[in-house]
């Protein structure tokens, strides 16, 4: 891996996150997940009591900006417009490599190849 591995990325919201004052702020950052990015929301207590809230959680850890807002929480995630959240944990599956057509495996007893959709190997955020 080379020294300058790219590790952040710069998105664009459908809509936009719109803070306190009304400000749109649509131009943000994500940089790639760690496995503790991916681990520690399963000791949040909000994921304990829905497990649904991983991915606020999630996306509150790997989005460093947005707009000019810097404090990313989860109390931003969960103030985004529905399609804009969508956006954003499609975009975290495709830039961490979880996002893809199909798999190929290999059948551990005769060696055969075959392709498993993407959906099955995890829909949800985390769910690598």
């Amino acid at each position: 891996m080379s020294e300058n591995a790219r590790t952040e990325y710069d998105f664009e919201l459908p809509h936009g996150y719109v803070d306190a004052a009304g400000t749109v702020h649509r131009q943000g950052t994500m940089r790639l997940a760690t496995a503790r990015d991916e681990l520690s929301p399963l000791i949040d207590q909000r994921v304990k009591e829905n497990p649904a809230y991983l991915g606020v959680v999630l996306l509150s850890l790997v989005i460093t900006r947005l707009g000019a807002v810097t404090d990313i929480h989860a109390g931003v995630v969960e103030s985004l417009f529905a399609q804009d959240l969508a956006y954003l944990q499609d975009f975290y599956r495709r830039i961490n490599g979880l996002d893809s057509e199909s798999s190929t495996v290999a059948c551990p007893s005769c060696g055969t190849s075959f392709a498993i959709p993407g959906s099955a190997a995890g829909e949800r955020l985390g769910e690598a």
